[in-house]
């Protein structure tokens, strides 16, 4: 009886094991993503040159490292033409992004079963992903991909990983919301701006540790189809978050409320890339939208020196919005609109996702503090709309803490970026975070350059906006301290947890980490008295 109940039971064993490796082999079979097909692989053998001190070049394209620490990167040609340059001018920040991307899930997600589990989730979740790719943009990442790290072969083909990395941010708040995207953008033209044009700015606050913000590229794109344009990006990444062509047509993303969604379709960043790229005006941009299906609800602020003005373009995975605030809200003076990370159109306001949103995030406060700063600066300025993304107030300018989700500076921003679209001109932020100083670029003049043999630099430094002040003072000394000392808890370091709150007091987060730092180390009384002086 009991080696008959063993052989059942190794027979019971044994099928699940069977189970389990055909459910493996069939993810691995179905995440398999195979490479876009490229008749002319010619751009394969170019290599990059040393032009200048600090100065690579292929052909026209150039790569270079500004003095105000950003990247700067000029690409032309076809799709895997200008892909393949831009990986091979950028190589070594193609690698760190990865490495960095890389080492901040770990942090996360710190089991090797479980990330192990989540590889074939993901490629099996994103099995379908190059359907809803144009082929435009498969050949393009595919010739960057081409520089990519040979460390990750054990997560997928070099292809395939860059082109997952496309659709991080879309599958990070949608299955478990994890808030690396909590960003605020808004708009002034006509009689809210002091001199009547346009004037439009966004902090992108997507965190994925601080390493990942670290080299940041200005990329000016020439493509041999659609408009040219530029974006904020990073090392491997063709999709725009922040962007303006030549038609003066701006787009930047907000992430709303997702439900988990079914299937992978096309990434928030590649239908904000077709827009900037093949978009001259709000209709076009509209249009160009409706088309695209997407697996999560996103916010894209579009401005149009055309149109003079922005509206909020609100898609969700299945139907689309316009949040057009001189119709929605005719008793607003001048022109203006304010996006946080909640849904404003009729249509949606009610919808379950989006009141969950309101009630439980902190986007309703942020938009409150953001139109305060709006109604109390008077006619907007370029200085103007830099002093609202650098604001770390609450409302009533209420002391919350530094780093609070609730302020419009949350202290997290990959970047911060402010244009004037009917002038072509755009100021980016420079380090640390939107504090530093913002540097101006003038599109006309960029563009014409039509190459460049000497290294030098390319921005208006008659334009430029200087440093905040406040980043010498010794308040910002003692939050970097915190950030320092809060993360060294996280990571399970030794800190000393009351100098957390001492060090931002204001802060609900300071208590919070105190908290679980004390109830992690078995000191149960602690974490009570925290509470109580909540």
């Amino acid at each position: 009886m009991s080696k008959r109940f063993w052989r059942r039971f190794l027979r019971v064993i044994g099928v699940i094991v069977l189970l389990f490796g055909l459910l493996f082999a069939y993810l691995a079979w179905v995440s398999k993503i195979n490479p876009p097909t490229i008749t002319d692989l010619s751009a394969s053998q170019l290599r990059r040159q040393l032009a200048d001190t600090g100065l690579y070049t292929i052909k026209n394209s150039w790569f270079r490292k500004s003095n105000s620490g950003l990247y700067e990167m000029y690409v032309e040609g076809a799709p895997y033409e200008r892909g393949t340059i831009n990986g091979k001018l950028s190589e070594e920040l193609v690698k760190k992004q990865e490495d960095y991307f890389s080492e901040q899930i770990n942090k996360m997600i710190p089991s090797k079963s479980y990330l192990h589990f989540l590889k074939y989730f993901i490629g099996w979740f994103n099995r379908d992903l190059p359907k809803h790719v144009t082929d435009e943009y498969k050949q393009e990442i595919y010739g960057v991909s081409q520089s990519a790290s040979d460390g990750y072969t054990y997560i997928g083909t070099k292809y395939s990983r860059i082109l997952n990395y496309h659709s991080a941010h879309d599958i990070g708040h949608a299955l478990q919301n994890m808030m690396l995207v909590g960003c605020t953008s808004f708009g002034t033209w006509g009689n809210a701006s002091q001199d009547s044009t346009m004037i439009i700015g966004r902090n992108f606050d997507f965190w994925v540790g601080d390493d990942f913000a670290k080299n940041k590229i200005v990329e000016f794109v020439n493509p041999s189809t659609g408009y040219k344009f530029m974006s904020v990006t990073w090392g491997g990444f063709i999709g725009v978050v922040s962007g303006m062509n030549e038609k003066g047509l701006t787009v930047t993303i907000n992430a709303a409320k997702s439900s988990i969604p079914s299937g992978s379709a096309t990434p928030v960043s590649l239908v904000a890339r077709e827009i900037v790229q093949y978009a001259k005006n709000i209709k076009e941009a509209i249009a160009i939208a409706q088309k695209r299906k997407m697996f999560v609800s996103e916010s894209f602020l579009v401005g149009s020196a055309i149109d003079n003005k922005a509206v909020v373009i609100e898609k969700t995975p299945d139907s689309l919005s316009i949040y057009d605030p001189n119709k929605n809200e005719p008793r607003l003076s001048g022109g203006q609109v304010l996006c946080t990370n909640h849904f404003q159109s009729n249509n949606f306001w009610n919808s379950e996702p989006n009141v969950e949103q309101r009630e439980n995030s902190a986007s309703v406060y942020r938009y409150q503090r953001l139109t305060q700063l709006l109604q109390h600066n008077g006619l907007n300025t370029v200085q103007k709309t830099i002093n609202i993304l650098r604001d770390y107030k609450g409302v009533n300018n209420a002391d919350i803490g530094l780093g609070n989700e609730k302020a419009v500076n949350q202290f997290i921003a990959h970047h911060a970026i402010v244009f004037e679209p009917q002038k072509l001109r755009v100021w980016i932020s420079t380090s640390p975070w939107q504090m530093g100083q913002f540097v101006c670029y003038d599109l006309n003049k960029v563009f014409a350059l039509k190459g460049m043999k000497n290294n030098r630099e390319i921005y208006e430094a008659d334009l430029n906006i200087k440093a905040d002040s406040f980043i010498y003072t010794p308040e910002f000394k003692r939050f970097e301290q915190f950030r320092a000392n809060r993360q060294l808890a996280m990571d399970g370091g030794q800190v000393i947890p009351d100098s957390l709150v001492a060090e931002n007091p204001n802060y609900y987060n300071s208590y919070v980490t105190a908290g679980d730092y004390y109830f992690k180390k078995r000191s149960i009384k602690k974490p009570c008295l925290i509470i109580r002086r909540l």
